[in-house]
């Protein structure tokens, strides 16, 4: 099966205007990304953007993109405009990358796009152990809950994706930014109307679940968190220097 990497990515996010080209080492976080999504080696990887400042980063640094339309409602929407700019008669898996998971490990990536493929999926995400129990109660921090608890070898179906939960519920995990769907599942999901959850949650893929389609969840073997405010890229600005 043939997948494709998908990246999308804007400058106006609203908690840090501007976020995908501040530099981390040296290199934009844009192109931290795109450098993952490359080196997991399951596929071609394009951008997708509004901004032809990204354009002109990722193509600087070597990387592949496309310009799409502004006013997208969700990253998944605006991939989906890229997929019809190219032809994509050969794909059958499109990952949705989030633009904003520098950290994101690359066997992740890879073992996600695996379980796709062996069972068969519809979409497909991971998710990690909460090992901060702050976490819980931070907006900023995605939270799914599973119908199983997750380990390695498992890809138990999502029930529920919450900003804010007690700590009390059980198997609970740390949504990481990242979908991969079947290309039909893709349009398919794009075709339907945003949700009054997934607009109150600000979460796309309530949009997803209320409509039916089902998320299974795989395990990531590394904690990662997105660029979502200042504090976050200090952290992780902090992190990706030590290890360099």
């Amino acid at each position: 099966m043939k997948t494709l990497i998908l990246i999308p990515s804007r400058l106006s996010a609203t908690r840090l205007p501007g976020k995908p080209l501040l530099k981390i080492n040296g290199l934009s976080i844009i192109s931290h990304v795109f450098n993952k999504a490359k080196e997991a080696n399951i596929g071609e990887v394009l951008v997708a953007t509004e901004d032809q400042e990204i354009v002109q980063e990722v193509t600087n640094n070597g990387g592949q993109a496309i310009l799409t339309k502004k006013g997208h409602k969700t990253g998944s929407d605006r991939i989906f405009e890229a997929l019809q700019k190219i032809d994509s008669s050969h794909i059958d898996l499109v990952m949705n990358l989030q633009g904003d998971e520098p950290l994101i490990d690359v066997n992740d990536i890879r073992n996600l796009n695996n379980l796709m493929i062996k069972n068969q999926s519809q979409l497909g995400t991971l998710a990690s152990q909460i090992l901060d129990q702050n976490m819980y109660e931070n907006q900023n921090v995605v939270k799914v809950i599973t119908k199983e608890d997750l380990d390695v070898a498992n890809f138990p179906e999502a029930l529920n994706f919450i900003r804010n939960i007690s700590k009390h519920s059980k198997n609970i995990y740390h949504h990481l930014g990242i979908y991969c769907y079947q290309i039909d599942v893709l349009k398919k999901f794009v075709s339907y109307k945003q949700t009054t959850n997934e607009l109150d949650n600000k979460l796309e893929q309530l949009r997803a679940l209320d409509n039916g389609i089902k998320i299974n969840v795989a395990l990531a073997k590394s904690a990662s968190f997105g660029v979502d405010t200042e504090e976050d890229f200090v952290a992780i600005k902090k992190i990706m220097e030590y290890k360099s």
